[in-house]
Parts: C-alpha cells; structure tokens; sequence
C-alpha cells in the first residue's frame, strides 16, 4: 500500500506564550513569545523539520490563535488534513517562563478547550492509512472522549500495518492531580493513572518516557521495577530518557540496570530550557525508528535534538532541520552553548525559515524622496498613492505565489499595513532616503528597538551606497551601522535584505560587488536576501554569486533593482542575470510607477488609470523576468542533450 505519510501525531495543540525575560518569576514577565506548543504539535513540526512526511490529528478553534496554529504547521510541511476546526471552544493556552536552569513554571489555559473535545467523528481512517506510523501521547488518554478517538486512530493504524509509538507525556496537572499553579509538576502518583495506562500500552511498538514517567506507566518509584512491570503488559521497545546521562533503549527483557541497555552518545550541552526538550528527543527518535537505524545511532539522533531543545527558547523554534542536524553530527559541539555558537546558529535560522521564495516579483514603491521631489506631493498624497501601488500589485499577484512589494512605514503606512496577510513578500526600508554616511528612520531609535513593533512576515531591507575605495572611518561607520541593524533583525526574528548600489559612488567593475560582498561576511552579516544593481557582464554575476554561496549556502537569494532604468535596458539585465539561479527576481519601481505617480499627483489622471497603467507596466516586467529566466532554462537544458550527445 502506498504511504504518502511517515508519522501521524495526535492529541494536543496550543499557543505556547513564552516569556521573553529570562531569570524571572512568570509574575514578572513583560513580554512574551508566541509559537506553537503541545507535544504532538511540536512532534509533528519537528519531525517535518527532519524530513519526514509528517501530519497531526487534533482540533484548534475557530479564532486567531488557532488559524495562527494551522498557518504555522503549514508554513513547518505539516499535512494539517486531521485539523479540525471547532467553533464552540478555544485553542488551548499555555504561559511559560524560564526561572533558571532548573525552574520553569508554566500555566495551562485548557479549560474545555478544543484539543480535549477531539472525538472518534475526528478520526480519519483513509488518513490513518496513508501513514506509516502513528504517535500518541499520554495527556488525551485522561479524559473518555479524547481517549477513544486516540484508541481509535491505534487500532485503524495497526489495520493498516503503521507502526505505533506512545510518548507518556506525564503532565499531572492536565489528569487533575495538580493544582492550577503546579504546571511545572512531573509526578504525582496515582494508581487510577497507572491502571489506565497500563490497560492501553500493549498497543504500541515503542513507548517513551522518563523515568518518572516509566514511574507513573508501572506503578512504582524503583525505575527497573517499572520497566519491568510495563514489560509484562507490553512487548514494546522501551525507551527510558535519563536528562544529562542520556536515554537507553530496551527491546527485550529488562536487565537489573539502565546502564545494560543500549545506548546512543550524549552530549555536554549546557541546560537553558528544558520545555519541550522531550519532543525535540522524540523527533529526532522518530526519525531513526522509521529509518530501522540501530537504536544506538536513533538515540544518538533523539539525543542531538534534545541538546538543539535545552539550548535555545521555545519549543518548535529549538529544533533543527535535516540539514542543522547533519552538520552537527559530523562537526560536534564546539560551544556548549549551542545558542552561542554563531556557525550553527546561522544554519539553524537559514534552514529554518518559512515560505518558499524560489520566484521573486517585487514591486518597489518604498521610495521616499523621489515622491517627494514631485509636483503636487504631499505626504497625504504620497500615502494615497501608495495604496494604489497595492492595489496593483494585488491585482497581478492575483492570489499567485511569488509576488512582493517593498514599501516603507513612514510615507507608505496605510499600503504596508494593508499588505499584511495577503501572500506577498513584504519589505520594508529602514534607512534615510539617499544617506551616506548611512542613517536610519527615526522611528527605528537609537538602539533600533522600533523593530519591536514590526509584524514578523516584514523583511527588514536596508540601502548602503557604498564602495571598496571608500575611506576607513565611511566605511567603518556604515559597516558598524548595517551590524548593529542586522543583530537587532535577528532578535527580533526579522529577516534581513542587504542592498548595495556601488555604481552611485565611484567606477565599477566586475569584481565591485562581490568585493563588497565578502566585506560584510567578513564582518559577520549573513542577509537573508542581497538586492544587487543590474550587472552588465556575466562575469560580473558569477564573481558575485560564487561570493556569496562560498559563506552561505542556504541563503535566500538575489533580486535584482532598476535605478529608473527603462523596460529594454531592464530585459537586457534580466537576460543575464536569470542565468544565475541564485537570482529569484527583481525588485523594480520608479520604471513600474514613474510617470503614474507624476501623472497622478498633478491630477490628469484618475485612481483607475494610474492603477491600470502600473498593472500593466508590472505585468509586463513578470513577463520579461520569466521569458528570460525560460530562456536560460531552454539554453542549459540544450547544453545538457549536446553534453549527454
């Protein structure tokens, strides 16, 4: 039977609220970080992140919280087909914070909310049997609704040949054994738990826990005892974590010591967060389970993805992908703080990042002071003008992918608000238009925290003028202003458009750009996108590309500017530039929205005929971009037959 699915997770899904400041009581948290939580939700996501065709089973509400959940599992390659929508109760919350290394209160908000009312109707049985494996986890066994639906999708699982894995997930606030303010609590003993446990572990192929949680699963406080006792009631692998010293696996009888079961190599990671740690281990578990690795080499997966977990904020945003993971593997720690360590972390965040971007039509109406230099421009007018902008970039974009806008906050607000939402790319400029030495908008302030305020689909696009002739203390002061912008996008979990328009400074040649480029990744700025001039010479665009994937592999890619070019001039560049397959686009405007504007401003033209005449010019600018990047995909397939010939 064909499996289009690696692993079903099913059970709870929340809005995890973290608490940004660290070292203090939850009392005093005075911001907080939104990402998505519960262990089967952060499983699927962190599952996905490794490769796997993962899905979730589980029901979110019909609001902002769980459309951001949806929206988010999309944006991870989660297969949200088992996301139900219900519409009389709330997505689930949680408040967490970290206190120190060893505290981290939480509260849960799950008062009859949505997850707890998934129900055999949720359960899917042509969903379940595309799947090669389902997981569950402990909390839905609590409650008779929840429990059937999860016996349910198990028992269709192991009709359809999946494999089946129990996370214990002992959480005994969410069984009603813990008060309100005792989220943080892990055991609590209770016989009513074990027994309901117990009756459903004879199900599953591998069970995980902690000890304390192979506690509460055999009923006894001696953890080989507790192995023992689930064993007689399940010939499940059993894998048993044990926090800094690591997890052993055991597939057959329980021996008289952890130490006798096999084991996978830990490593020396410095405790931050231990929230959401165990499902960034049962991902990366999962991932060598279904790959019928060893259980020393999954462990040693499971084990690298819980170290990525304590290491860093958040639970989903901690895990790495395929890619992270690999690295990591083959090089090791070199800091034991992984968040400290700048190699891994640029990986971490590059191959981490949402949406695909492989196809970049920007339309550029960011521009300031060129507005302003118009007859009849006022900033109202500016503003006004701008909206229509938007309106005809939507108008090509027409519900497509690969569609963007540049726009700025401060002329621009009402068109930059408004294109929120909307499936385009949004970049927003932050420096004063045509300065040199480099200065910021004011409203960013002195330590840029303005970008505190930014929504995070807003990319943070900066215009350096500047040239390798510059003079030391231009270029120190520009590259130091472009630094500090840079650390503050990456705080705030902006990504990072670098522009750079040498040829306004002095003479250019081929090698201009790609000197410039090593530059700032000398200095340690990894933009996630470049915004280069049009080149001329091929030889110009290799030299610059090769610059950039030699330190970063992963990043975004190029979008090439107009400077007011006319369309011909702008094809000719296309045509050499959409050889490169680093390049994704453009980013054009005062070609798309010149003469409108100039037109529309001295009011011989209405708000449709200047939205007309720049649908068309935009149109036509996509058109051009893809016959030329056809062009080159036409010449290099003909290159290959010659070749293969």
């Amino acid at each position: 039977m064909n499996k289009s699915l690696d692993v079903i997770t099913i059970g709870r899904s929340s809005v995890d609220l973290y608490g940004a400041q660290v070292g203090g009581r939850l009392e005093d948290m005075g911001s907080f970080r939104k990402y998505i939580g519960g262990s089967p939700t952060n499983m699927a996501a962190g599952t996905a992140r490794l490769g796997l065709r993962s899905a979730l089973i589980t029901r979110v509400g019909d609001e902002h919280m769980g459309r951001f959940i949806r929206e988010e599992l999309e944006r991870e390659g989660v297969d949200i087909t088992g996301v139900k929508t219900d519409a009389e109760r709330l997505t689930a919350l949680v408040l967490l914070g970290i206190r120190d290394d060893e505290r981290f209160p939480l509260i849960f908000y799950r008062e009859n909310c949505a997850d707890m009312a998934l129900c055999e109707d949720d359960i899917d049985e042509a969903l379940i049997a595309r799947s090669r494996s389902v997981v569950a986890t402990g909390t839905h066994l609590s409650n008779p609704r929840t429990e059937k639906a999860v016996l349910m999708a198990l028992e269709l699982g192991r009709k359809h040949g999946a494999r089946t894995a129990l996370d214990i997930d002992y959480r005994p606030n969410l069984w009603g054994l813990a008060g309100h303010g005792e989220g943080e609590s892990r055991f609590v003993e209770s016989q009513a738990v074990t027994e309901k446990l117990q009756s459903t572990l004879h199900l599953f192929d591998l069970i995980v826990g902690t000890e304390e949680e192979f506690h509460i699963a055999g009923g006894s406080t001696d953890t080989i005892k507790a192995l023992r006792a689930v064993r007689d009631v399940s010939r499940a692998t059993l894998v048993c974590k044990r926090g800094a010293d690591g997890a052993v696996a055991f597939s057959g009888t329980i021996p008289g010591t952890l130490d006798e079961g096999e084991s996978g190599p830990g490593y020396p990671i410095e405790v931050f967060n231990v929230l959401g740690a165990g499902d960034g281990f049962m991902s990366g578990l999962i991932k060598g389970w279904l790959e019928d690795a060893t259980w020393p080499r999954a462990l040693q997966y499971a084990n690298a993805c819980g170290a990525f977990a304590v290491s860093r904020h958040g639970c989903t945003p901690a895990y790495p992908s395929l890619k992270e993971l690999e690295f990591f593997l083959q090089r090791g720690v070199k800091n034991s703080s992984l968040r400290h360590d700048t190699q891994l972390e640029q990986i971490h965040w590059a191959t981490n990042r949402h949406n695909d971007w492989s196809t970049m039509r920007v339309f550029a109406f960011d521009h300031r002071m060129q507005l302003e230099s118009m007859a009849g421009a006022t900033a109202q007018k500016i503003g006004q003008f701008k909206e229509l902008c938007l309106k005809a970039a939507l108008d090509v974009q027409n519900g497509q992918a690969g569609y963007g806008i540049l726009c700025d906050n401060r002329l621009g607000r009402r068109a930059l608000q408004a294109a929120s939402g909307t499936g385009l790319w949004i970049g927003r400029p932050v420096e004063w238009p045509g300065s040199r030495p480099l200065t910021l908008e004011p409203e960013l302030g002195a330590d840029f925290g303005g970008l505190e305020e930014w929504p995070l689909d807003n990319v943070v696009k900066v215009l350096c003028f500047c040239h390798p002739d510059d003079e030391a203390g231009l270029r120190e002061a520009q590259e130091e202003t472009v630094r500090r912008l840079y650390t503050a996008a990456r705080r705030h979990r902006l990504e990072f458009l670098l522009e750079i328009i040498p040829s306004k400074v002095g003479p250019v040649d081929e090698n201009t750009n790609a000197v410039l480029i090593h530059r700032f990744y000398e200095i340690g700025i990894y933009p996630d996108w470049w915004k280069l001039e049009p080149m001329a010479s091929k030889k110009a665009w290799e030299q610059a590309c090769e610059a950039i994937t030699a330190y970063d592999p992963n990043t975004r890619g190029i979008v090439v500017l107009g400077l007011d070019a006319p369309e011909a001039e702008l094809a000719a560049s296309f045509r050499i530039a959409a050889g490169f397959p680093l390049v994704k686009g453009f980013a054009v405007g005062r070609t798309i929205f010149a003469q409108a504007a100039r037109d529309w401003l001295a009011g011989t033209i209405s708000d449709a005929e200047a939205i007309e005449e720049m649908q068309s010019r935009y149109r036509r600018l996509c058109d051009i971009w893809q016959e030329a990047r056809n062009a080159s995909h036409d010449k290099e397939t003909a290159t290959a037959s010659r070749g293969r010939a």
